[in-house]
């Protein structure tokens, strides 16, 4: 569920901030995509948009089927390097076991966070368990602003996190705050993060204005009011881009769905995005991959019997 990031997903160099907010909602098909033997639905980045906020990354994972005939335990990705960013991990079936060079060993399950910091430089495991079921879940990433960016690398865990009710859905705050509820997760810049579980009617959650927004959808079909254009349907696999200067927006569902509500003050700082490394400058992402490769003291050791995961060689080198 942790990267990485291609060329394909991005364009290197660019400024990471959205300029151009749209007058209507935006409805993007994400990418297929397969870390480690996992098949996701990328939806941030991709070339038409890298950031969502400060948010850099989605990937939607499942559901998969995992069980005594899949010769599989789903999720098992070996020890893996990140730089300059928080990656969030929110489970909606199944269990993960998260391990980093920190010396943290932690068990996730649904309705539960995983938040690390990579800051300077961190490395992490993420093992599947003997669940069995069909495991469901989105590995998101926020690009750390550059006060912070080459900072210490930490890790938290939060069991359980502030639920509020707003319209016709039941509201979870993962990261920053929604319709008044605050979530006690790290962040280095102002956004959100919540996940929606919506009934069926109309749920209208409040937004600031000075925030850029998108939706996820992990279970069925979300009508976004696009005003005079009618709706737009939302459905998993989409990034549903809303824009800035909101207030609100209105959102139906006919039947039950989910999805998860991004937002924050646009990420005005240039930022460059390869493998599973947010940086300044691409020379930058050259020595994390060069140090990764040497087995530099920078990215300690994981207490994973999972092999190490070998860094591609960047296209520019």
């Amino acid at each position: 569920m942790s990267g990485p990031v291609t060329g394909a997903d991005t364009l290197l160099g660019q400024p990471a901030a959205s300029t151009d907010p749209p007058p209507q909602v935006q409805i993007t098909d994400g990418r297929a995509q397969t870390v480690g033997a996992v098949p996701v639905r990328r939806t941030l980045p991709i070339r038409a948009r890298r950031t969502v906020g400060a948010w850099c990354f989605v990937d939607h994972m499942g559901p998969l089927a995992v069980g005594p005939d899949a010769g599989a335990r789903g999720i098992d990705i070996g020890p893996h390097p990140h730089t300059g960013l928080h990656t969030v991990t929110w489970l909606l079936a199944g269990e993960v076991r998260h391990r980093d060079s920190l010396g943290s060993e932690q068990l996730i399950r649904p309705g539960q966070l995983n938040l690390m910091t990579a800051g300077h430089g961190v490395v992490h495991a993420e093992e599947g368990t003997d669940y069995r079921g069909a495991p469901h879940g989105v590995q998101l990433w926020v690009a750390q602003p550059a006060a912070t960016r080459d900072g210490p690398a930490a890790f938290e865990h939060h069991a359980e996190l502030p639920r509020t009710e707003v319209g016709a859905a039941v509201a979870t705050v993962l990261v920053g705050e929604l319709a008044g509820v605050a979530s006690p997760a790290r962040r280095d810049s102002e956004l959100v993060g919540a996940d929606l579980m919506l009934r069926p009617g109309r749920t209208v959650p409040p937004l600031r204005p000075d925030f850029e927004y998108a939706l996820v959808v992990t279970e069925g079909t979300v009508l976004v009011a696009d005003g005079p254009a009618g709706e737009a349907a939302a459905r998993p696999g989409q990034l549903a881009y809303l824009g800035a200067g909101r207030s609100e927006v209105a959102l139906d569902a006919r039947e039950p769905a989910r999805a998860l509500l991004l937002g924050g003050v646009p990420f005005g700082e240039s930022i460059v995005m390869w493998w599973n490394f947010v940086a300044s400058t691409r020379a930058e992402l050259t020595t994390s991959f060069q140090q990764w490769e040497a087995r530099d003291e920078r990215f300690g050791p994981v207490a994973s019997e999972l092999g190490r995961v070998p860094a591609p060689s960047p296209p520019w080198h």
